[in-house]
């Protein structure tokens, strides 16, 4: 695959790199994200056929939601320009006894080599870690058939989202590394919106993503101030 240059920052790179091994770890940096996973998955199996479809996990990190995908029957592609996560994500299919074509490459790669190829997209916080969004997702509509689906998710630029994302979960909590989250780089909705609309994308479904992290549960909810996950089509 001929790469294009990476739409990403060195300093997040080497950031998620040094806890890969500890990815897969329920309990370790990654807890959030082990939190999230079910509820996340469960809400794009209701949205997106997933049996037997052609699906790219783009940001996939040690593979999370890629088994999650894969689990419900999914042929999945998941991608990261981290070495050390795809190294641990490979490693971790054979405890799972999964089947995911993992790569080392960005979205803007896997779509110059797939264009207009796959069922579905998803893309899950990692919008708000990549210095050009809007880039990115054009990459990702790129990849969609006609009628294809995207799912993103990311964090919204608010009070309540700098409260949680980053006093709470960063430095009262712990439950992420401090310099995780960088609050300018936060998505309204209404930006999201205008950069679908540019890829040619038109927005169905916008939901808030709720987390208790003493009770280590997560929910879907009406609100949007702080994470949310957003559904996504490619007209016909």
């Amino acid at each position: 695959m001929n790469t294009v240059t990476p739409n990403a920052d060195p300093a997040e790179l080497s950031r998620f790199a040094s806890h890969a091994a500890r990815w897969w770890d329920a309990n370790g940096e990654a807890r959030p994200l082990h939190d999230l996973n079910p509820v996340r998955a469960a809400w794009i199996a209701a949205r997106v056929p997933l049996a037997g479809a052609r699906i790219a996990d783009v940001g996939c990190g040690g593979g999370l939601l890629s088994e999650a995908l894969a689990a419900r029957g999914a042929q999945v592609i998941g991608v990261d320009l981290s070495p050390e996560l795809i190294e641990v994500a490979r490693l971790h299919l054979f405890e799972s006894g999964l089947s995911v074509d993992y790569r080392v490459c960005g979205g803007e790669d896997l779509a110059r080599d797939q264009p207009g190829q796959l069922d579905a997209v998803c893309c899950l916080e990692l919008l708000e870690h990549v210095p050009a969004p809007a880039a990115l997702v054009q990459a990702l509509a790129d990849l969609l058939k006609p009628g294809g689906k995207l799912v993103l998710s990311t964090l919204n630029r608010t009070p309540q989202a700098f409260a949680g994302a980053i006093v709470g979960a960063e430095y009262l909590l712990r439950l992420l590394p401090r310099g995780t989250h960088h609050y300018a780089r936060f998505i309204r909705p209404s930006e999201l919106a205008g950069m679908l609309r540019a890829a040619g994308l038109e927005l169905l479904e916008l939901a808030g993503l709720g987390y208790a992290p003493f009770l280590r549960r997560a929910w879907v909810r009406a609100r949007v101030d702080v994470n949310y996950i957003a559904l996504a089509r490619k007209p016909e």
